[in-house]
């Protein structure tokens, strides 16, 4: 069965964004099948999931928040990175948060393939799901 993984992709910062979309998508195998769905900004990637969690087997999340003046940066990280992980969680399906929070833009540049590390960890709980289901197989057929 061909795996179907949405990445989302916040593109308020798009040289950064561009970035992580780069690195998850060079660690996605070619059997996994992929869709981009672009976001203006990291509020927005955990409705984005919501919509789309019956059609998909994983999803990554993808974004930068950067710290500014105000308490804006600390709501918008929180509120999103628990709404990512309460998904999850409710669904239980893989969610690869590639969502970075930096103190400023030279931050978020050296980081901007962390994009590869979220793809990984989804990767890396989808297979662990195969390998349950097949072993659930071998020993029904025993």
């Amino acid at each position: 069965m061909t795996k179907k993984i949405l990445i989302i992709n916040a593109n308020y910062y798009n040289d950064i964004s561009l970035g992580l979309l780069k690195s998850a998508k060079n660690k996605i195998p070619k059997n996994y099948k992929f869709k981009i769905i672009d976001v203006p900004g990291v509020f927005e990637v955990p409705v984005t999931i919501s919509k789309n969690i019956k059609k998909f087997d994983g999803f990554i999340a993808l974004g930068c928040v950067i710290k500014g003046e105000t308490p804006h940066f600390d709501f918008i990280s929180q509120t999103s990175t628990q709404a990512i992980m309460n998904l999850s969680v409710i669904s239980k399906k893989p969610i690869g948060n590639g969502i970075l929070t930096c103190l400023n833009m030279k931050q978020a540049i050296s980081r901007k393939r962390k994009g590869g590390e979220a793809a990984s960890a989804v990767l890396s709980v989808l297979s662990q799901k195969w390998k349950q289901l097949i072993a659930q197989k071998i020993t029904q057929e025993w």
